[in-house]
């Protein structure tokens, strides 16, 4: 079992990483082996709509992330995705990514579980807590809840650490991220196979 945990700030070891790697350690403990991606600074590009991934399920753009992560997708068994709040919301960066990356690949993420962490100075963290648990309910990924929302507080790492419910909400998602991840393997093992849906319908209400 392996759950990929992806890091949308800009910042590389601050706030977003101490909560990620909270996470990590305990998925650690519970026999999950985890790994952290850093999307960097570089711009990541907006999906444009040209439906290239339809034909070839990975993204026409190239350098970046989001492909080398689709190609990981096969091994792991579950999402995270951190970011900071800007202006209410996660960070541009990240959004652009997690486009790309779901739309190219849908299908090979249905049934994975989906969780996203969140840090902020002081507000805006339950908006875009809201907008990242989008991406996972349009896809069929199950989504694992905490104790709270999954969310710290502070500007820096160091006061991220003394956020001590924030640090314990993550520790209890990670906790029951490996419970289900256990309990979908126990059931694999015993012949539960993953439902087969229909083929999907799209609309766009124009008659």
């Amino acid at each position: 079992m392996k759950v990929l945990l992806i890091n949308g700030s800009p910042h590389q070891f601050g706030c977003t990483f101490t909560a990620l790697k909270e996470m990590s350690d305990e998925l650690n403990k519970e026999g999950v082996e985890t790994e952290i991606i850093w999307l960097g600074t570089k711009a990541i590009h907006d999906c444009i709509a040209c439906h290239t991934c339809s034909k070839t399920n990975k993204c026409v753009f190239n350098d970046d992330l989001v492909n080398e992560t689709i190609a990981k997708l096969d091994e792991i068994d579950g999402i995270v995705v951190g970011s900071p709040v800007y202006y209410a919301g996660p960070t541009s960066n990240l959004c652009a990514f997690l486009d790309r990356l779901f739309y190219a690949c849908h299908k090979d993420l249905t049934g994975k579980l989906g969780a996203s962490v969140v840090t902020c100075r002081r507000g805006g963290a339950t908006a875009a807590f809201d907008r990242l648990n989008k991406y996972f309910t349009i896809v069929n990924m199950p989504i694992v809840s905490s104790q709270y929302w999954n969310m710290v507080h502070g500007y820096t790492p160091e006061d991220v650490k003394k956020d001590e419910e924030g640090l314990q909400t993550m520790r209890t998602l990670a906790q029951n991220m490996a419970w289900l991840l256990k309990c979908i393997k126990v059931g694999e093992e015993n012949g539960v196979k993953k439902p087969v849906h229909e083929k999907k319908i799209n609309t766009n209400f124009i008659r």
